[in-house]
């Protein structure tokens, strides 16, 4: 099975077991073998994967080479950066994956991911003695046009609402 198989949308009356589970509360389980999960990369689910990878690619990099040439410089700051692009690479692949289990981990990594930009963002200002080098989440992500505090919550409304469309 392909990726693009993998990520269709179940028409609304092959879910009809997951839906009626999903209304009375109880946690839905995976598809089975052969069965298609919900997309979660529709409309503007496709931005956010592509914005969320792009920041991938930038926490990343950009932490690989500071750790690996100035580390003793300021380790909290690179070591926050790096964990930082981990958490935009789960939620890109939790995106992609697709299905109900990924949309709730993602909701749970933006989650994270917006506390981790307020605590940061608001250490780097009262406190910036803390950290001689930026983060990607200092200033609340300023370097980077502030999109590490909006992505997150574009992303959880836009997981909210993924999950209030699969229930209807």
């Amino acid at each position: 099975m392909t990726a693009s198989e993998e990520n269709t949308t179940v028409p609304r009356d092959e879910r009809n077991a997951q839906d009626v589970q999903d209304v009375q509360g109880g946690t839905p389980p995976e598809p089975a073998a052969g069965t298609k999960r919900a997309r979660l990369i529709g409309g503007p689910g496709i931005l956010l994967v592509w914005l969320y990878g792009v920041m991938v690619v930038g926490a990343v990099s950009r932490s690989a080479v500071q750790i690996s040439t100035q580390f003793d410089k300021a380790p909290l700051a690179y070591s926050l950066s790096a964990a930082a692009g981990l958490v935009y690479g789960f939620i890109t692949y939790s995106l992609v994956r697709g299905g109900e289990t990924a949309r709730r981990a993602a909701l749970v990594c933006c989650a994270a991911e917006l506390a981790g930009v307020l605590i940061v963002g608001t250490w780097t200002l009262a406190e910036p003695s803390a950290f001689p080098d930026a983060t990607v989440w200092s200033d609340y992500g300023m370097g980077y046009l502030f999109i590490p505090v909006l992505l997150p919550l574009s992303a959880m409304y836009w997981l909210r609402k993924a999950r209030t469309t699969a229930a209807v």
